[in-house]
């Protein structure tokens, strides 16, 4: 039972994603808004950074009960990524100049930063509170269109951050612009993140100032054809749902956060055939790479909605859509786990963890006791010749490994010999193999047995310790080069940002001549987070990828402007470097080995290329009828020339390593080796 749980485990925790840090909005009560008017637009709004220690508001001399002070509220999530990016979490009064300005490079000052409570609940729910100071001291911006230069006033959101880099407070590394997720404000990716509802709060030096009461003709907030009408000193509240706006003080309000588009899109509680009919008229339109694959969404949905709409149980279900998966040819594809259709078609094994060497042979690697491999005398370093009748290499061919699909087929290659040895219990299997230092070969009719620890042992990603951290370092004896293992990208982001801080500047400190970077077995996480890392490697700045979506307003994939950009950290190490790679570095792992490849950086030594999974899915989240969790990617990453980076290639390798029977068996790890010699030639 333990097993299954641990499988069960790893499937539902679909491959990751790079997301990006901030989102939609949030709906606050409304109580009697304050009389609002209608003025003739005169100039654009203008943002001014001088001091903002002016006096409180001025006005009455009696203090308004209504006056906001407290802010309070929930933060929904559906995104199966959200928990992992909680890390050192607040809620931030966040300055929405950036917003005003159009400028997603705006940094948030240190002197303005306010930050509020979360808190993670035994249920996994999220509650923050937020006191707000007398006065605040953000950027002004003049937004009343009279066209005079007013002081004007301060406009935040309520969003919520984590912390990553530096001190608790936010860094440009940590984010800037404005929130598009989590956040009291809603904005349309389709618009290029404008602001399109929810609530802002808005701060008045005095009772000369004014705000927009609508979105004017042209639907954009903060433009020279709203609407404006004055507004009361102090602090105000603006729910942008209502038309005019309505602007009000509420003394505590409670203010929900949305999620944006990240948001998991729910089918849930629709039939089998609706769910699929929703899903598919979506993931056709969105996906990023239909002509670079191939893909004839037509036949596929000819095939598999016929088989939908006969699924008369969640079994039935569940294997159409896996099998619909099937027929997308990208390892960011998938669906979770049904663990009673696993346990009928794959929970059978004989004890046997194969490898397939570059030469052709197929040998098995372990054995382990008491299973039905070793009671038929199989031992570790055996050939396996044929399988259920067939050569090894041809029975190798015709399996369908359960954890596809695949973007390349070196990675489907491997797992097809993993799932190999996986059949239904009680099936009988007769195989013929040779054992080490044997002359003649042996048959023997084996009966899969109830395991699965077969198959744990054969996952790279189970052969790590539990206590193992997600980011570790150390000087190789021989060599005096430096070795850094980093295994995901998706874990406490504080923690792997520090440790990788504190390995570059040791790296730098003492002088280390080299560095080998381990990505092998690195299921990837937080795009952004690779980005920082490359950082620390780098002394001038690049542009190493732009990144497209499908537009509803025009039918067509948009750059969203904003290029992925490597900047030199804090400190830079300039030694070679040599970075080892799999296909089981997928995603955003698969972006930090491209990034190193920039102006040759880094020699890329491995046995495969990497996993070849490069489409961002974020936006790409389904809950399906029977709890059934399905992900597709949306966003198309390109280089800068407008060439599809990564997906259906990986990260080629400059120096390919063959897989041995020594390596194979664990004897010799010959890819770290042929990256030592690598470095070795070049610092000589």
């Amino acid at each position: 039972m333990k097993t299954t749980r641990r499988f069960i485990t790893l499937i539902v925790a679909l491959a990751l994603i790079s997301l990006g840090c901030q989102a939609v909005t949030g709906l606050s009560q409304t109580p009697t808004p304050l009389p609002t008017a209608t003025l003739a637009p005169t100039s654009a709004p203008t943002a001014s950074n001088t001091p903002t220690s002016l006096p409180a508001p001025s006005g009455s001399q009696e203090i308004d009960p209504n006056e906001p002070v407290f802010i309070s509220g929930d933060i929904p999530y559906t995104s199966p990524f959200f928990l992992n990016t909680i890390s050192e979490p607040f809620i931030l009064l966040e300055d929405e100049a950036g917003f005003v300005q159009r400028n997603k490079e705006f940094e948030f000052p240190l002197k303005e930063q306010v930050l509020g409570a979360v808190v993670v609940h035994q249920d996994q729910s999220l509650t923050y509170t937020l006191s707000l100071p007398a006065a605040p001291q953000a950027t002004f911006v003049d937004v009343d269109n009279n066209g005079n230069n007013d002081t004007g006033v301060q406009v935040f959101a309520i969003a919520y951050w984590s912390n990553t880099w530096g001190d608790p407070f936010l860094e440009p590394r940590d984010g800037t612009g404005w929130s598009t997720a989590y956040a009291s404000t809603i904005t349309d990716p389709e618009r290029d993140d404008e602001i399109t509802g929810g609530t802002l709060l808005i701060w008045a030096p005095d009772e000369q100032q004014g705000f927009p009461t609508g979105f004017g003709p042209d639907g954009k907030l903060f433009t020279e054809d709203d609407p404006t009408a004055p507004i009361p000193a102090g602090y105000n509240l603006v729910d942008l749902n209502q038309e005019p706006f309505s602007i009000y003080k509420e003394a505590k309000p409670q203010i929900t956060l949305n999620e944006g588009a990240v948001a998991v899109n729910d089918f849930s509680k629709m039939s089998y055939s609706d769910a699929f009919e929703a899903m598919f008229e979506k993931v056709s339109r969105e996906y990023p790479f239909t002509q670079e694959k191939g893909i004839d969404w037509q036949a596929i949905h000819d095939e598999f909605a016929p088989r939908v709409a006969d699924a008369t149980n969640a079994k039935d279900f569940y294997r159409a859509i896996r099998d619909f998966t099937y027929a997308i040819p990208d390892a960011h594809v998938g669906v979770s786990l049904n663990p009673e259709v696993f346990f009928e078609e794959e929970g059978g094994g004989f004890g046997l963890v194969l490898a397939e060497l570059s030469d052709g042979r197929v040998i098995v690697t372990k054995v382990l006791p008491n299973d039905p491999g070793a009671q038929a005398g199989i031992e570790v370093g055996a050939e396996i010749i044929t399988w259920d009748g067939k050569p090894v290499s041809e029975a190798i061919d015709q399996v369908t490994p359960y954890l596809g699909p695949f973007s390349t087929e070196q990675h489907k290659r491997l797992e097809q010999v993993i799932f190999l040895t996986r059949v239904p219990p009680n099936t009988e299997v007769t195989v013929t193999y040779k054992n080490p230092g044997d002359a003649q070969s042996k048959q023997v009719t084996m009966e899969a047995a109830v395991e699965y620890d077969s198959l744990f042992a054969a996952l790279p990603t189970f052969n790590f310790d539990e206590l193992l951290l997600p980011v570790e370092g150390k000087v190789l004896d021989d060599s005096g080069l430096g070795y850094i293992r980093i295994t995901t990208f998706s874990d406490d982001y504080r923690m792997i940002a520090s440790l990788w801080d504190r390995y570059i500047h040791d790296l730098v400190d003492n002088q280390v001549p080299g560095l080998i970077i381990d990505l092998r077995v690195n299921s990837g996480g937080s795009g952004g987070l690779t980005r920082d890392f490359a950082g620390y490697l780098f002394d001038k700045e690049f542009t190493f990828s732009r990144e497209s979506y499908y537009n509803e307003l025009t039918g067509k994939f948009e750059d969203t402007g904003y290029p992925t950009e490597i900047k030199p950290g804090p400190v830079v190490y300039d030694g070679p470097v040599a970075v080892l790679v799999s296909p089981d570095c997928i995603s955003a792992c698969e972006g930090f080995a491209g990034e190193m490849t920039h102006d040759s950086r880094a020699i890329i030594v491995g046995n495969y290329p990497t996993a070849g999974a490069f489409g961002e899915v974020g936006r790409g989240q389904y809950k399906l009828p029977e709890d059934l969790s399905l992900q597709f990617p949306t966003g198309r990453p390109e280089s800068p020339d407008g060439e599809v980076l990564i997906e259906g290639k990986g990260v080629q390798l400059d120096i390919t390593v063959p897989v041995t029977e020594d390596s194979a068996l664990g004897k010799e790890d010959t890819v770290l080796q042929a990256a030592v010699q690598a470095l070795e030639d070049q610092i000589k």
